[in-house]
């Protein structure tokens, strides 16, 4: 894509250069790694002080995803695959459904190994990509942009929005054009890094905690965990049959065999195993888990006096 000369580009604060960092090349290894965790620090301060953005963001997706919504991550290079990460993480700890989650990565699954060159200025792309999957009013869609400014990212938020989704825009650039185009923006101002425009630094590091932020709270909310813990995680090896075990014992005070007899006849399902051992009779579990939509907490609180079984049989 040839570049306008003549008219220069408006600032990008993740663009810009520190002058502090000039001679970086020049400093001790020891300063350098400083620098660096300084750089870091600051990012995630950034993110705290979006805390209300990131609230608004919650309690507008909350009831779409209750109501069987998709949650979308669009982005382009690093700050997409950020997403993609985000995203690919709610499966196994939370027991996200891989129905409800769509990511889009400009240039496709070959821009996760290496860049793929101008798939960040395709909007067509963009809304070819994102209208595949029709969008509508119950999907929440996150678009991720350090610079704020990435026409794919912009142009699918975009289409999404047109097509009634919750649009939310995460943008490093307090003036990118995606805080404008999304429903919700969240600026998180990271300004420069350490080294100038390497975004996958601090604004990297602010983009991973936000969207850590947003989609662990929003699966808090939705029942997927109770009493910090994680009692939708899929258990798919011998670690994570342990951890199901314990988090089955601490939760109902049960031996290491009534958690694994109630693991076992559960196929390892942490909630079902902990409703088990905490007195529901096992054909009024999946009655129940439709009626309270998976929440645990409530599914406790509305049986009257749920009693742990003392037999080694679930």
């Amino acid at each position: 894509m040839a570049l306008n000369s003549s008219v220069p580009p408006p600032p990008i604060a993740t663009e810009g250069q520190d002058p502090r960092y000039a001679d970086v090349d020049t400093w001790p290894v020891a300063s350098v790694l400083d620098a660096l965790v300084e750089s870091q620090m600051s990012a995630i301060a950034a993110v705290r002080a979006a805390s209300a953005e990131l609230e608004r963001a919650v309690d507008a997706a909350l009831p779409r995803l209750l109501a069987g919504g998709r949650l979308f991550y669009v982005g382009a290079g690093t700050s997409g695959r950020i997403g993609m990460q985000d995203g690919v993480e709610l499966l196994p700890t939370f027991g996200w459904s891989p129905e409800r989650l769509v990511l889009l990565l400009a240039g496709g699954t070959d821009a996760i190994h290496q860049a793929a060159e101008g798939a960040e200025d395709r909007e067509d792309a963009a809304r070819a990509d994102i209208l595949a999957h029709a969008p509508g009013p119950d999907d929440v869609v996150l678009g991720i942009a350090a610079s704020g400014s990435t026409p794919y990212t912009c142009a699918a938020i975009t289409a999404a929005r047109a097509a009634g989704s919750l649009t939310i825009g995460i943008a490093c650039n307090p003036d990118g054009r995606l805080l404008d185009v999304a429903e919700l923006g969240i600026a998180i101002v990271t300004g420069p890094e350490v080294i100038s425009g390497s975004t996958r630094l601090k604004a990297g590091t602010a983009q991973k905690a936000t969207l850590n932020l947003i989609s662990t709270t929003l699966m808090i909310r939705m029942g997927h965990a109770y009493r910090g813990q994680m009692v939708d995680m899929r258990v798919v090896n011998a670690k994570l049959q342990q951890r199901a075990c314990r988090m089955v014992r601490n939760l109902t005070g049960s031996t290491q065999q009534q958690a694994l007899d109630a693991l076992e006849m559960t196929r390892f399902n942490v909630k079902r195993a902990v409703m088990i051992r905490s007195g529901i009779p096992p054909a009024q579990v999946e009655p129940l888990l439709r009626l309270h939509h998976g929440n645990l907490r409530t599914i406790l609180a509305s049986v009257e006096t749920p009693q742990p079984r003392t037999s080694g049989t679930p």
